[in-house]
């Protein structure tokens, strides 16, 4: 009985301790950041930052997402803190369009459109810009971008008005020079290029590009880095309006915005993501 009781006692006395470590690990609302990102490259930069915001006292929680619309509902909801996967003007159009109140507070960093074929040689890219299906990302903001690359790489002609803060449709394509351009939902752009007949080419985002593993290498044509589309198109972290000097917001921000964050993005992903804000 002695014995049993000696156990009984050891047992108690483990539990307790391991229920007070546990206690003292364990972080209240006011010190959990909650933050939705896409998977590649945002939640991969994130995790980088874990034991840094852990240091200032804080555990991050990164929620994954696969798609550029439930990211932003869930932070209008109030189930997440922040989020980071989108530009600003994709931000202010969701805002418009969803009457949602969300707010850019920080640039990280710029992932440049690439355009990728389905057994589309280089040399074919350059010299036959005609009689092709091109597919592009549907989102106002972003199909603009992508016409833009497309404009660029002599593929279409633009409306002369046409601006790369506008929100542009297939209609403002004054001429599409034989090309047949498809927009379809972004984060379905890989696949369907995978799915499609020999010579189809299509303009992807480089999150998208880098989650269907796509090789940079490989690319026919990149976006411009140098131009003005590196600031306008740098992915943001966003909150709720009320949040932007929040000590949250501005933990991660500080934890993001860092040297050690900046050598990994620069040599991690080889060019297909740029950090963009300063040192």
């Amino acid at each position: 009985m002695k014995k049993l009781l000696v156990i009984l006692t050891t047992v108690a006395l483990a539990c307790g301790l391991a229920l007070s470590l546990t206690a003292c690990n364990t972080y209240d609302a006011d010190h959990t950041i909650t933050v939705g990102a896409s998977q590649t490259p945002h939640a991969e930069i994130l995790k980088e930052i874990k034991g840094d915001l852990k240091a200032a006292g804080y555990r991050l929680v990164i929620k994954t997402f696969d798609d550029y619309i439930t990211p932003n509902t869930s932070l209008e909801e109030g189930s997440i803190d922040a989020n980071y996967f989108q530009h600003t003007p994709y931000l202010n159009e969701f805002n418009a369009k969803h009457n949602t109140h969300l707010a850019a507070v920080g640039k990280i960093h710029y992932e440049p459109f690439g355009v990728y074929g389905n057994n589309v040689s280089q040399t074919e890219f350059d010299t036959v810009k005609t009689g092709r299906s091109i597919l592009v990302p549907n989102d106002g903001s972003n199909l603009t971008r992508a016409l833009f690359v497309l404009q660029d790489e002599g593929y279409i002609t633009l409306a002369a008005d046409a601006k790369p803060t506008d929100t542009l449709t297939v209609q403002d394509i004054a001429d599409s020079k034989g090309n047949t351009v498809n927009p379809v939902q972004a984060e379905t752009v890989a696949q369907l290029l995978r799915e499609s007949p020999k010579g189809t080419i299509a303009v992807i985002n480089g999150n998208y590009a880098l989650q269907a593993q796509l090789d940079s290498d490989d690319a026919l044509a990149f976006e411009n880095a140098q131009g003005d589309a590196a600031q306008l198109y740098a992915n943001v972290v966003a909150v709720k309006e009320g949040n932007e000097g929040s000590e949250k917001t501005k933990a991660l921000l500080a934890a993001l915005k860092t040297k050690k964050v900046y050598d990994y993005i620069t040599k991690t992903y080889d060019g297909a993501v740029l950090p963009v804000f300063t040192l």
